[in-house]
């Protein structure tokens, strides 16, 4: 069965005329085309509605047969492991999907496509591309010649609705107590950090948080590849890295953007994820007047989020170590911690205040902790550093 010849040839067959024809009609010229054909050896009526939908998609979406799964509201993330193995996420759990792609060249072509759509390229010279679908969604692609049964292409899905805090309360994400302490927090200008394994709901939280800035201010978000939803400010300017043409050349960094941002008199800064020597230009941005900034990255725990910034500093200026830590624990007010427990549940499991003492040692001031027997809870700490809150006149809140 050449599904690939196939499709080629019924797409040959209807050229532009698909453009002027309906969904319903291009499936019944495939259905047709399908019956009739004879080198196609289909057993059975499953066989050629399977065989029928590969060509289907193929034909009208880019993402040819894993349209259906992005199309599914109850599937967060689509796994192609070469062209025989797709995995997909939904409710939680990890499960094989039943479609596969028909030849390694037509999974290729849908990689391209996606990666064209947003100006970026992928090829044996350059085999990876982080890119986003129209929906929002995130994409990343592995070209053959790194991953041994690739290509590789991962869709990690967004709702079309962005959450709100309502709805992570709901979900036991975090109770209704640390979520109206962040509110005061975000508002009040606290520079708050995310930090998180992967796929803990990093970006959601941050989207989240961001609803809680006031809406009469400006905002700059900084992005590898564009997926954060802020709703609620209208004077918003909106960056996204861009990387190196076929001659190596056009290259912009995330370091470059958030330099950039400060010429624009933003009252917040929001860096979409820092995963290198940015996080210096990151830092110094905090460090600058520009109080109430947003940021994720990656770690297994506050502390080891805490280890992992002063490394990533480390690869921007060779600085002695105290002076590191002494500028993130100036620039970092709090770090949020989100963990990811059984069937996919996400957690808040600790949010922390970053200082530090006479010695410029970094110190941690939990003020709430999750436990599995008691849920998240206030530690009964307070926070230390208050002129933020005075400053707002939120001083004798008792938080």
């Amino acid at each position: 069965m050449n599904i690939s010849a196939v499709t080629e040839k019924i797409r040959h067959e209807l050229n532009v005329r698909q453009e002027d024809m309906s969904d319903g009609e291009v499936r019944a010229f495939v259905e047709d085309k399908v019956f009739s054909d004879d080198n196609l050896s289909v057993h059975s009526l499953e066989d050629i509605a399977y065989v029928i939908d590969n060509i289907f998609y193929s034909l009208r979406s880019d993402l040819g047969i894993l349209q259906p799964y992005v199309d599914d509201p109850d599937v967060n993330e689509i796994m192609v492991n070469g062209k025989d193995d797709i995995f997909i996420e939904k409710g939680g759990s990890l499960m094989r999907a039943e479609r596969t792609f028909s030849s390694t060249a037509d999974l290729e072509e849908v990689i391209r496509r996606v990666a064209s759509e947003v100006h970026r390229e992928i090829n044996e010279l350059s085999p990876i591309v982080d890119a986003r679908l129209k929906n929002g969604s995130r994409v990343n692609a592995v070209y053959k010649n790194i991953a041994l049964n690739g290509p590789i292409f991962t869709i990690r899905k967004f709702p079309e609705k962005g959450f709100v805090m309502k709805d992570l309360i709901e979900r036991e994400t975090i109770n209704e107590e640390c979520a109206r302490f962040l509110e005061v927090l975000v508002r009040d200008g606290y520079n708050c950090f995310i930090s998180g394994g992967t796929s803990s709901g990093k970006t959601t939280f941050l989207n989240v948080l961001a609803d809680f800035i006031p809406k009469d201010e400006r905002l700059i978000v900084i992005e590898d590849s564009a997926e954060l939803q802020i709703r609620n400010n209208e004077n918003i300017v909106r960056l996204e890295c861009r990387n190196a043409g076929t001659s190596g050349r056009g290259s912009i960094g995330m370091d470059s953007l958030i330099k950039t941002s400060l010429r624009m008199r933003p009252d917040r800064i929001i860096v979409g994820e820092v995963r290198g020597k940015e996080v210096m230009d990151m830092i110094n941005a905090m460090n600058t007047g520009h109080s109430g900034s947003l940021s994720t990255g990656h770690g297994n725990s506050i502390e080891g989020m805490l280890r992992r910034l002063e490394s990533m500093f480390l690869q921007a200026a060779e600085f002695p170590i105290e002076a590191i830590r002494s500028q993130i624990a100036e620039a970092i007010d709090v770090i949020i911690h989100l963990g990811r427990l059984g069937l996919g549940e996400r957690k808040v499991l600790e949010v922390a205040e970053i200082y530090s003492n006479e010695t410029g040692i970094i110190k941690t001031n939990s003020l709430f902790k999750y436990s599995k027997a008691e849920g998240l809870r206030p530690t009964g700490n307070k926070i230390i550093s208050r002129e933020k809150l005075e400053l707002k006149g939120d001083g004798n809140l008792d938080i």
